[in-house]
């Protein structure tokens, strides 16, 4: 019975990985790992062989991530050097808590498919290169208590699912969206039209006005001189 017992133990442990490996997670980490370059190779644990079983409870076996019951929960990857994209399969994580890619050089746009991590708290993309506008769907995340896109190429209106959250759900100020150039809409400060720009058009308004005022005075200035010639004309006659 002890041989059976132990034959036993070590058919559990060879099993562990199959029962704490997700598919929806091996997927997430896949495509993450393809859509980013790592030139530090900070992240040199991101393989194949891991992404099959990333997590052992609340211990994971990759750099800048952490599990919580078997699910990859956090990925801290904040000022690596990456650059790349976010691809869409980032919304299979999908017990993701928190999203940290900040200060690094990755590009593209915001998959809206992230509206879909319904878990997920903190949301930080700020400092990076993303362009294109904010997905609303981000907007629907009610547990989302911490955002920041600041510092990127975004543009378009600030959706008002997150610039004006009402109800129970977090609020963010304009510094969660500062640094976009084309970005606009509340809680964003309204255009500066100071300066020599809006003085050059209002001086192009006000000579235009000039000029009409100008010419009209001398079109009546016209009309009566000829309607004095023609009555000195006629009484000439």
């Amino acid at each position: 019975m002890g041989s059976r017992d132990h034959l036993f133990a070590a058919a559990a442990l060879l099993l562990l990985p199959l029962f704490s490996s997700n598919p929806d997670d091996e997927r997430c980490l896949t495509h993450l790992s393809q859509s980013l370059s790592d030139p530090l190779k900070s992240l040199h644990n991101w393989s194949a062989t891991t992404f099959t079983s990333p997590c052992d409870g609340s211990t994971s076996f990759l750099s800048g991530a952490t599990c919580n019951n078997g699910r990859i929960s956090n990925l801290f990857l904040s000022n690596l050097s990456l650059t790349g994209s976010i691809p869409p399969h980032l919304s299979n994580c999908t017990a993701l808590q928190s999203l940290d890619l900040s200060s690094n050089a990755l590009s593209g746009p915001i998959p809206p498919d992230l509206g879909s991590l319904l878990y997920l708290a903190a949301l930080n993309l700020s400092s990076n290169a993303f362009s294109g506008p904010i997905p609303a769907q981000l907007g629907l995340l009610v547990r989302l208590s911490a955002f920041d896109v600041s510092g990127n190429r975004l543009s378009g209106p600030v959706p008002a699912s997150l610039g004006n959250r009402t109800g129970n759900l977090a609020r963010f100020n304009a510094s969660s969206f500062d640094g976009n150039k084309g970005l606009y809409g509340y809680p964003l400060p309204l255009p500066n039209k100071s300066g020599f720009p809006g003085l050059a058009i209002v001086g192009i308004g006000l000579g235009s006005g000039l000029v009409s005022l100008m010419l009209s005075f001398i079109v009546v200035c016209v009309w009566l001189r000829v309607t004095e010639q023609r009555s000195e004309n006629d009484e000439e006659r």
